[in-house]
Formats: C-alpha cells, sequence, structure tokens
C-alpha cells in the first residue's frame, strides 16, 4: 500500500477566468475538469487516498459525482489545504491543484522518485528570457517558475501551515519553518489554467459532450385567502394566494426542479431549503436567478423550458405571455424557447375542486462549449 496521499485543490472562485463558468467545473466529455483531474490521475495508482477540496456550497453536489474524500475549503488556498490535511494520515503528501489538468505521470514518478532528497521535492520551470526585478538585469538561471503538484513530509507539513503568513505554494511554508527543499526539473503539461486563454495549451482536454441533458419538475400549493398570488413570476389579480414558506409561485418552484433536474444537482429542497428562515416569503424570481447562476458556474448552458399549468381557477389566459416574457429574461433564452401551457382538470381532484394549483416542467440544457 502507498503511503502517499494526494490532495487536489477545487474549492477557487475562478475569479481570474473570464467566464460565468467556473474553471473547475468545465465539462471534459461529460465529467467537470475536477472530476476528470481526479480520475486520470487516480488511473496512476500511486495514490493510497485522494482528497478534493471544494467550495463548502459545492461539496453537496461535488458528492454526487464522486466516492473520493470531499472536504470544504477554507478563503484562501492555505486554508483549503489545512482543511484537507485534516484527513490525513499518509506518511507523504502531494498537492496539486486543479487547474493543472494535464500533468504527465513521469512527473509524478519523479517526485516519488526523490521523496528522501528533501522535507519537500519541488518541480520548476527554467526562465529563458531576460528578467528585470526593480529595474535591475537579473541572472535568469537565479530564476524558477514554480509547479505544483509538490510532494511533501506530511507532518513538517501540518506544522509549517500554522502560520500567519499566507504562503502561495507549500514549498515555501516549509522552508519559512526551517525546512528543506529539493527542485527536479518540471514539465510544460503541468501548465496551470488561470483564464481561459490556457486552455489551448492543454493537449489533454478534450470537448465538452454534445448531449443534450433533460430534467422535470412538479409542485402543487393549496390556495390561501388575503394574500398576494404571484404565478410565473407574475402578479395574478385575485383575492388569494399560495400556501407556502415563500411566495409560493408553484410554476417557478416546478421550473427550478427541472432545471436542477437535467443538470443533475438535486431539487429545490436541497438549494433552498424551507427550513431556512432565510427564504421565508422569498421572492421566487429571486430564486429562479441564483438556480440559473448556479447552473452557469457548474458548466450548464439553458436551451428552453416548458411548463404547463392545471388551475381550474384563476383563468391565466390573459398572463402565459407575461409569464412567457418574465421567465425567459431570467432563463436568459429568446421567448420562444420559453413555453407556458394553461389547462383545467375537468372539476377532478384537488384542482378541480379549486383547491390549489399543480405544474408540471421540462427543461434541456447542454454543457457550456469552452471550445468556442
Amino acid at each position: 500500500m502507498s503511503d502517499l496521499t494526494l490532495i487536489l485543490l477545487a474549492a477557487g472562485d475562478s475569479s481570474r477566468f473570464e467566464m460565468n463558468v467556473k474553471k473547475q467545473w468545465l465539462r471534459i466529455g461529460h465529467d467537470p475538469l475536477w472530476q476528470y483531474v481526479t480520475n486520470r490521475l487516480n488511473k496512476t495508482e500511486l495514490f493510497s487516498n485522494i482528497v478534493i477540496t471544494a467550495h463548502p456550497n459545492e461539496v453537496p453536489f461535488m458528492e454526487h459525482y464522486s466516492d473520493f474524500k470531499i472536504v470544504a475549503g477554507g478563503n484562501t488556498r492555505q486554508q483549503s489545504l489545512l482543511n484537507a490535511l485534516a484527513s490525513v494520515d499518509t506518511e507523504y503528501v502531494m498537492v496539486s491543484d486543479i487547474a493543472r489538468a494535464c500533468i504527465d505521470v513521469t512527473l509524478l514518478q519523479q517526485l516519488i522518485a526523490h521523496k528522501n532528497k528533501a522535507d519537500c521535492i519541488v518541480p520548476y520551470l527554467s526562465v529563458n528570457d531576460t528578467v528585470v526585478y526593480n529595474g535591475n538585469t537579473i541572472d535568469r538561471d537565479d530564476v524558477k517558475r514554480i509547479q505544483t503538484p509538490q510532494l511533501s513530509r506530511t507532518t513538517i507539513l501540518k506544522s509549517a501551515l500554522q502560520n500567519e503568513t499566507d504562503f502561495t505554494d507549500e514549498s515555501s511554508a516549509i522552508v519559512a519553518k526551517g525546512g528543506t527543499r529539493y527542485f527536479i526539473e518540471g514539465h510544460h503539461d503541468a501548465h496551470k489554467i488561470t483564464r481561459l486563454s490556457d486552455l489551448s495549451a492543454l493537449p489533454c482536454l478534450k470537448p465538452p459532450s454534445s448531449a443534450t441533458l433533460t430534467g422535470n419538475g412538479f409542485d402543487v400549493h393549496a390556495f390561501e385567502s388575503n394574500k398576494k398570488m404571484v404565478l410565473g413570476g407574475v402578479t395574478i389579480d385575485v383575492d388569494y394566494g399560495f400556501k407556502a414558506h415563500s411566495d409560493g409561485d408553484v410554476a417557478i418552484h416546478a421550473l427550478i426542479d427541472a432545471l436542477l433536474g437535467a443538470a443533475g444537482l438535486g431539487d429545490i429542497g436541497m438549494l433552498f431549503p424551507d427550513t431556512d428562515p432565510t427564504y421565508k416569503d422569498a421572492d421566487s424570481k429571486a430564486l429562479l436567478k441564483t438556480t440559473v447562476l448556479h447552473l452557469q458556474q457548474f458548466g450548464f448552458e439553458i436551451v428552453n423550458a416548458d411548463i404547463t399549468i392545471a388551475a381550474q381557477t384563476p383563468r391565466l389566459a390573459a398572463y402565459k405571455a407575461q409569464m412567457r416574457t418574465q421567465l425567459s429574461r431570467i432563463l436568459n433564452i429568446p421567448p420562444s424557447r420559453m413555453n407556458i401551457k394553461a389547462t383545467t382538470t375537468e372539476h377532478l381532484g384537488f384542482v378541480g375542486r379549486k383547491e390549489g394549483v399543480a405544474v408540471m416542467a421540462n427543461a434541456t440544457l447542454n454543457y457550456f462549449n469552452w471550445t468556442r
């Protein structure tokens, strides 16, 4: 059994990536980048364990994709690494960034082969251009471009990171603590994705799948007297509304479930639990906007949506066009791809007895095509 754990850092906010989608959720085939990289490195069979850090809000969603250990990250790279190290009990630990997606196995093997040379083994690239620092030309042979992954003695790395200084790599923390590091030649395939243009430098990445993903949603709400009715994002001119924790917009709730279903991201209760007082009397349009943002960040594009509202009352013919316009704007799609249908149940069931409204929704998504 290997005495080496791999930690993959994927908790960043991708603030420099220049796109709505977070880079760790770019699709390679069907897999988000973090899963693709994890599976790729796991196939090397060099590690006894793999731990992945994630933004705290993304942990439950990432757990749907993988059986690997998912740990909530912190506000900084260093805090995320500390959180992950709490789950590590092997003698050695290798740390890399999900953004280094095409690491060659030979680089990993070289790091492991030199593990007894120092407290931290560090890959680097030489600098070929002239280097000027503070107005002075310096010897470029003295300059190294540091890469990850880096391999460290676990106990020494844990101790070194217990420091108020925020280090950008493991070796700097270890050296500051009095530890040692050993440099080996790095590899250009370990190029890091920081901006969208960096994707062209990574030959191992294949385009996202062109599959169309579908989901459906269903919701019902009973009527409540003397409450404003909002349905499909539009105020309906009646003297009753819906009994609900939020504003009760049953059409939007069904639509959110359809969108999340197509994305494989759970349901509305997972994203907006009705036990959370934050969502008491919440505007469902705001919940839908948040859902759309999540889909964008997780690498999805909305293709179309279709809603069927079953209501004996109120009559909705005069409101369908407004609903279509309102919802298409929130989904960022043309009105022609946001369909609204209304029907009765011919006086059958609770809908027919005018006790409430039921809604079915369907939605289709594509993966964001970063190759464009």
